[in-house]
């Protein structure tokens, strides 16, 4: 048999509110609730609730056969605490079929992994210890923010204790090789590296926005032409294409109601979640990846979030507030911060707009990167202050010890 594995990411970020310079140094709180909580129960009502609803009712009436990994940002969690707790419930209700499997990630669907290793394994610990609480699980296999990957990225995360790691199926990485098999990392060959097949998720993802929409018929067609001797085939996409970014007009829930059926009655295939994968094969060799590469864009690399100047030196200038963060340890300032940190801070600030079309406009509020950028700038501004004002210069602090003895 060959295992096909389906993974889904679910993230929501917090949008901030229009902060205006005058507001700096008197307003402390940065958020648009009404945009927020309007955004999470549209997509809640859309694509959540009534996509984990086919999923159980798959999972139930396929006796085992059928399973998913998901990965669920801490972000997305706490919003679905406060404004669709119906949400988390119906997930809890996977989790219980022993067929959906949780994955492990940054806390704040951050850019950490490429910034600050102490500070990542805080939120991968943290982000785990939310999983384990709500499903029940302990993660055994970890998706970076966006599939951001690189051997050094690897090696953090092996040292973790993580068994995979989940990036993208890139050509200019593998040159001549298939994503459809299992790899690992070069300098900790224990963890195993599934790599995401971007044909045949993207056949799915966008398949729909074409007239007559997509089959499983013709998914089927396509799964089956590949070659016999690749014996795995990952299937990773954005959660919200089923009825958000694709609406249930296109016929993308008719499309997931009948594909167990159809690929377990006309292919080789079985479902299978990453960990099955990464205790069940071997890896064919190493995969080596010098620099990051990422799931976003043509290029599949860090232009996304890391592209131009104003987004580097936005970013650059929050991590530079790390160890006063620390040093203070107050609530507040930790919510914050967690929630500053978000990649889509920086993705709004991207200027490959009139090169990727609408890609990067989706759910941005912005009129432009620069509106972006200045909205962003002016809320780290304010936090600093209240950083300073609260900043006591100490030696070291507890936490950084913490995170040095990992």
């Amino acid at each position: 048999m060959k295992e096909l594995c389906l993974y889904f990411q679910v993230h929501q970020p917090l949008r901030l509110k229009r902060y205006r310079f005058f507001e700096i140094g008197n307003d402390h709180y940065y958020y648009d609730d009404y945009t927020n909580e309007s955004i999470m129960r549209r997509i809640a009502d859309n694509c959540y609730l009534p996509a984990n609803a086919i999923l159980l009712d798959l999972i139930l009436s396929q006796k085992g056969k059928f399973k998913i990994s998901f990965s669920i940002s801490g972000l997305a969690l706490e919003q679905f605490e406060q404004y669709a707790p119906e949400v988390i419930e119906s997930f809890q209700k996977l989790a219980a079929t022993g067929c959906v499997e949780f994955l492990a990630e940054t806390y704040s669907h951050s850019l950490i992994s490429l910034k600050n290793r102490g500070e990542f394994t805080h939120q991968v610990r943290k982000h785990a210890q939310l999983i384990e609480k709500l499903f029940g699980q302990k993660p055994q296999v970890f998706r970076n923010t966006e599939l951001i990957y690189s051997d050094s990225i690897g090696e953090m995360v092996a040292e973790l204790g993580y068994k995979g790691i989940l990036t993208e199926g890139s050509r200019h990485i593998l040159d001549w090789k298939s994503p459809n098999y299992l790899y690992c990392n070069p300098i900790k060959p224990q963890l195993k590296v599934l790599m995401r097949n971007y044909k045949l998720s993207d056949a799915i993802a966008f398949g729909f926005a074409s007239e007559g929409g997509f089959t499983t018929e013709e998914f089927v067609k396509q799964l089956n032409e590949v070659d016999q001797k690749e014996v795995i085939v990952n299937i990773f996409m954005d959660y919200e294409t089923f009825g958000e970014y694709q609406s249930r007009e296109t016929g993308i829930f008719d499309f997931l109601s009948h594909l167990p059926e159809t690929v377990l009655k006309n292919t080789k295939f079985q479902f299978a979640t990453a960990t099955d994968i990464v205790e069940n094969y071997q890896a064919v060799s190493s995969v080596h990846v010098p620099h990051p590469i990422s799931w976003k864009d043509e290029e599949r690399d860090l232009s996304a979030w890391l592209g131009n100047h104003l987004q580097n030196e936005a970013c650059n200038k929050l991590y530079e507030l790390r160890d006063s963060v620390l040093r203070i340890s107050d609530d507040h300032i930790n919510k914050d911060w967690q929630f500053l940190q978000s990649s889509d801070h920086f993705n709004h600030m991207c200027t490959k707009l009139s090169v990727n079309g609408n890609h990067h406009s989706y759910s941005n509020p912005y009129n432009s990167p620069y509106d972006a950028f200045i909205n962003y700038m002016n809320v780290l501004s304010d936090f600093k202050i209240r950083l300073d004002e609260l900043d006591v210069p100490m030696e070291e602090s507890t936490i950084e010890y913490e995170y040095k003895t990992v």
